[in-house]
């Protein structure tokens, strides 16, 4: 089952995804609303979309290619409060990833701290059940506001050396009344960092993951993540640049989805009720590892299997000239 957001002539909506047309919900304005409303109602997801399915219906061809009144909104946010949003990553969770990482530090040392992560993750990754396995990496995107929809530029700020998509699935996660993480769904997304500061010196990683960043167009609320194949592409003058087979899932990554979640909601200030968390769970493949330089208008493509239509974002430079921020005493 898969869902979408949208926003339209009467505002916020989201629909359920019933090719080539999608149903609109009644009574439901977020994902976050619809969620909070299943969790207090003791309902699953699934049971919940259902008792509102309506008789509305609204084409998906029209609102996918952005030729319709309606709009697609990022896959799950907080639409009144979007600091309630914690968007984050756990990265060298894929051996591709790690070998890009290390092509990019292996000047520096003979064995990179890439490479030590990663095969601390083939080593520990995935304990039994019930114990605790080694902890992944893991880096702050921002809070929802750094979310972008399909069809929405990801852009490359004044400041930055470069940007470069990441093709990855996040998990997306409510926190319930008690402080317990409940998994919404899946869905796919472009992590988009700047891969150019992070090669200078592999400290800069955490000021590189702060850039915007894509999810969507759909929400899968019922999927599994054992093996999830796709594909990446860039097409840049309306021609593929550059393409590549991607893999994620539990059995193409290095650490389990349970011990990646785990790590990340340890952390008691990850548990505060209400909170969204949008969460990256690492790339296989992206483009800057094979030599290619992202120009302004290039276009960014995901898909994978089993999560509907893919994901497209412009690439977008900002033509603000470089300044100081200046800081004032109050």
């Amino acid at each position: 089952m898969r869902i979408v957001q949208l926003t339209g002539p009467d505002g916020r909506r989201v629909a359920l995804v019933e090719e080539p047309r999608l149903r609109l919900l009644a009574g439901c304005r977020s994902v976050y609303d619809l969620a909070s409303e299943c969790v207090r109602a003791g309902l699953s997801l699934t049971e919940g979309i259902a008792a509102r399915a309506s008789h509305e219906f609204v084409d998906f061809d029209a609102v996918y290619a952005g030729a319709s009144d309606w709009r697609i909104c990022p896959s799950a946010d907080v639409p009144a409060e979007p600091a309630r949003c914690l968007v984050s990553g756990t990265g060298l969770t894929h051996k591709a990833s790690a070998r890009n990482r290390d092509a990019m530090h292996a000047a520096a040392q003979a064995v990179t701290d890439s490479t030590r992560m990663y095969q601390s993750g083939v080593e520990g990754g995935k304990p039994a059940n019930g114990e605790v396995g080694v902890a992944p990496e893991w880096f702050y995107k921002g809070c929802g506001t750094v979310l972008r929809a399909h069809n929405e530029a990801l852009t490359v700020p004044e400041f930055a050396e470069d940007g470069g998509e990441e093709p990855e699935v996040a998990g997306v996660y409510l926190i319930d009344a008690g402080g317990a993480p409940r998994r919404i769904g899946f869905t796919a997304g472009n992590e988009f960092s700047d891969h150019v500061l992070e090669r200078k010196n592999y400290l800069y990683l955490a000021a590189s993951k702060l850039r915007t960043c894509a999810i969507g167009p759909e929400l899968v609320v019922d999927g599994g993540f054992d093996l999830v194949p796709g594909e990446v592409s860039v097409e840049r003058g309306g021609r593929i640049l550059w393409s590549r087979e991607i893999r994620t899932g539990e059995i193409a990554m290095c650490h389990s989805l349970s011990n990646i979640e785990h790590h990340h909601f340890k952390f008691e200030f990850h548990r505060r009720p209400g909170d969204l968390h949008i969460h990256f769970f690492g790339a296989d493949a992206f483009s800057f590892g094979d030599g290619v330089r992202l120009e302004d208008g290039d276009v960014m493509q995901v898909r994978f299997e089993g999560f509907g239509r893919a994901l497209r974002n412009p690439l977008l430079r900002t033509r603000v000239a470089p300044g100081v921020v200046v800081v004032r005493p109050i």
